[in-house]
């Protein structure tokens, strides 16, 4: 599998960055581009998060929740079939909180909460004996704008290109679902090649060298169900946020 991380193609296998373990649980950092684990999307995939994750702490281990594809950060697994039970009951009761941030078109101003009842995403291939006539299921995300920008470029009909780094608190946890949120406030997240603007996208890849979702699963905090101490882990932005953040002065950030 060819894994896109930092503007390189990688052909070896990975070694993940390993952002906390004890011996119930292990948390990792997830490259963009890179499978939880094996789909009917991926069959000429070779590596996936999940057993490189058990090839390095060398047992089995059990994934707590999902990161899409294209999304990087903060990635959960339990070490126990235990542990995976009571934490898959915090996930289920909402009791971990998620904390994402965005690159998004425009300048999306202020806070609040998108309340924006989703439809299922289903896979054609994984899902095909699933109903398609569900009706559409609840789903909040809350969200804070943190910076804009300006680039003094003309696309399209517009005379300057803007941005804004937003981040995003989801309340539940539907597919796709603050990629589908910021969309739906005409905000798309730069890079989202489902959901996404058709010029803007282009237009980034040219002018930043590199083409990703601009989605970062950056912390991840729950009361931990052993030894019932709070737990926040934390992903860093890699070099090719970093890179945006210095092209467009939001190097001083407190994030």
């Amino acid at each position: 599998m060819n894994i896109e991380s930092a503007g390189a193609v990688i052909l070896e296998k990975p070694v993940l960055n390993i952002l906390y373990q004890d011996e119930y649980i292990v948390a990792v950092d997830k490259p963009a581009g890179l499978f939880v684990h094996r789909s009917f999307m991926d069959k000429d995939e070779i590596y996936f998060a999940l057993q490189l994750v058990r090839d390095q702490v060398g047992q089995y281990v059990y994934p707590l929740h999902r990161l899409d594809r294209p999304t990087s950060g903060v990635l959960l697994f339990a070490l126990t079939q235990d542990v995976a039970r009571l934490m898959g009951q915090a996930f289920s009761e909402r009791n971990v909180q998620k904390t994402y941030y965005a690159l998004t078109r425009g300048h999306l101003l202020d806070s609040g909460i998108i309340d924006y009842a989703l439809k299922e995403k289903l896979d054609d291939l994984g899902d095909k004996n699933v109903s398609r006539d569900k009706e559409p299921q609840s789903a909040q995300t809350y969200y804070q704008s943190v910076a804009t920008a300006t680039l003094p470029v003309a696309l399209d009909k517009y005379p300057s290109v803007r941005y804004s780094l937003i981040k995003c608190l989801p309340h539940t946890g539907r597919r796709h679902q603050i990629r589908r949120h910021l969309a739906h406030l005409r905000h798309p997240i730069i890079g989202d090649i489902n959901y996404g603007d058709n010029k803007q996208n282009p237009f980034f890849g040219e002018h930043f060298g590199f083409k990703r979702l601009m989605l970062i699963a950056k912390e991840l905090s729950f009361v931990h169900p052993i030894t019932e101490q709070k737990v926040t882990i934390t992903a860093e932005f890699d070099a090719q946020w970093h890179a945006v953040f210095n092209e467009l002065k939001w190097q001083a950030l407190d994030i």
